[in-house]
């Protein structure tokens, strides 16, 4: 008897010690999760990388703004012992929109995407592990888990056009099933996050979920001095395959584009979002660079080079319209020194300025106006593009549908890449 009852106490006490790790993991409430970004520089997307499956293996993913879903290629040796698919009717499937439903398999499914070469196919809903890193908003911290991740099962040709070593898309658009949602419910904070991108291939940038502080070397956290304007919802989803749905895209309210201060002459019809979802502006981590309604575009230039009347042109290198020798801009510590362009938001005095830094491309000896023609009758008016969200913080509110922007980090004498990613943990 005595022999049993010792056998029990040692037992449970083994049982409590191997047990314990995983209560304490579990118990931990992060108030926010921190994803680094890497520009690549042959394609210039931006790269995150998450780990996902059991057991982890680290997915390169491209970051995709308006994306619905994370999603991976699953041709190549998808191996995990946690891989579940989602069953039609289940939570999951009503979560995700998914309303095709496999015959025989009873599995559903959604249409994954590559926003770079429009393509897309049939994709099943998944289920798996996803670990990422939380932080203070300072330092990167301990690895938490997600163990239901909802997922799409992509195909490998849909990798055609993404950088090199990119399995999939990390999808940040507004929809329930998308990174920034399914991290707030996980863990139940805020359901907002930060984009910060660097302009550079060999520095981070980040993405961080949940509120801030965005703490940036040396110790500014730039949440204290973002401006807010109002996000929209178009109300038509025009990406391929899912029409009938509003956009899980961020649009936002330009009322008019000025140039040292002076209103560039445009259509104003064309910055509205009408019945059939065309116009607007939205933003964009797909598009390199700001892609403008060919009308906005030549009236953009031709402002921009009638503000820099005494520096003569080049020519031009595509797929800009306007070129200029880079030894007749001098330089400042926000770039060459060109016109100011401004994004006139919900009233003028709330801009979203667009300096040297972001306004122009260097192509070898050549500084180049980094915005490029759309085309004559394009879905949306104006996709603000990488290039000039560079440097920039972007907090995006999911709640309240705002959007808080910091203009150039340059101004606070700091940059994206000065997020430290020195663990604490």
């Amino acid at each position: 008897m005595a022999f049993a009852r010792s056998f029990l106490i040692i037992l449970c006490s083994l049982t409590l010690f191997f047990l314990s790790p995983i209560i304490a993991q579990t118990s931990f409430r992060p108030k926010a999760l921190v994803l680094p970004v890497l520009k690549d520089a042959a394609t210039l997307q931006y790269v995150t990388e998450i780990k996902q499956r059991t057991p982890l293996v680290p997915v390169k993913l491209t970051v995709h703004l308006g994306g619905e879903i994370l999603w991976v290629d699953c041709d190549r040796g998808y191996v995990s012992s946690t891989n579940k698919t989602a069953r039609c009717g289940s939570a999951q499937c009503s979560l995700a929109r998914a309303k095709a439903c496999g015959v025989g398999t009873k599995t559903c499914g959604r249409g994954p995407e590559n926003p770079v070469t429009n393509t897309g196919t049939h994709g099943d809903l998944r289920i798996d592990v996803v670990s990422i890193q939380s932080t203070n908003g300072r330092n990167p911290g301990r690895r938490v888990s997600v163990p239901n991740f909802i997922f799409l099962c992509g195909s490998t040709f849909l990798l055609e056009g993404l950088a090199a070593g990119v399995t999939g898309i990390a999808g940040l658009g507004r929809s329930k099933v998308a990174l920034p949602s399914q991290f707030a419910a996980a863990f139940s904070f805020d359901r907002k996050f930060a984009i910060c991108l660097s302009p550079f291939s060999n520095s981070n940038g980040f993405i961080i979920f949940g509120d801030g502080p965005y703490v940036l070397s040396p110790d500014i956290d730039v949440s204290k001095s973002l401006t807010y304007t109002p996000l929209f919802i178009n109300p038509v989803n025009t990406a391929s395959g899912f029409l009938g749905e509003p956009s899980v895209e961020y649009f936002i309210g330009v009322k008019s584009i000025t140039i040292n201060g002076r209103a560039v002459p445009l259509n104003t019809t064309l910055l509205s979002i009408d019945s059939e979802g065309v116009g607007g502006t939205k933003i964009s981590t797909v598009n390199p660079y700001t892609v403008l309604e060919t009308s906005i575009y030549k009236a953009l230039v031709q402002a921009f080079i009638n503000a820099m009347p005494n520096v003569p042109r080049v020519s031009p290198i595509a797929p800009f319209g306007a070129c200029f020798d880079s030894k007749d801009l001098p330089f400042t510590r926000i770039g060459p020194f060109v016109p100011q362009i401004d994004l006139v938001l919900q009233n003028k005095n709330v801009k979203w300025s667009i300096h040297g830094q972001n306004s122009m491309v260097q192509v070898g000896n050549v500084w180049c106006l980094g915005f490029v023609d759309g085309g004559v009758n394009p879905t949306t008016s104006i996709v603000i593009g990488g290039r000039q969200l560079e440097n920039n913080l972007l907090q995006f509110d999911l709640a309240t549908s705002r959007l808080g922007f910091s203009n150039s980090l340059l101004f606070e004498r700091t940059i994206c890449s000065n997020f430290n990613f020195t663990s604490t943990a």
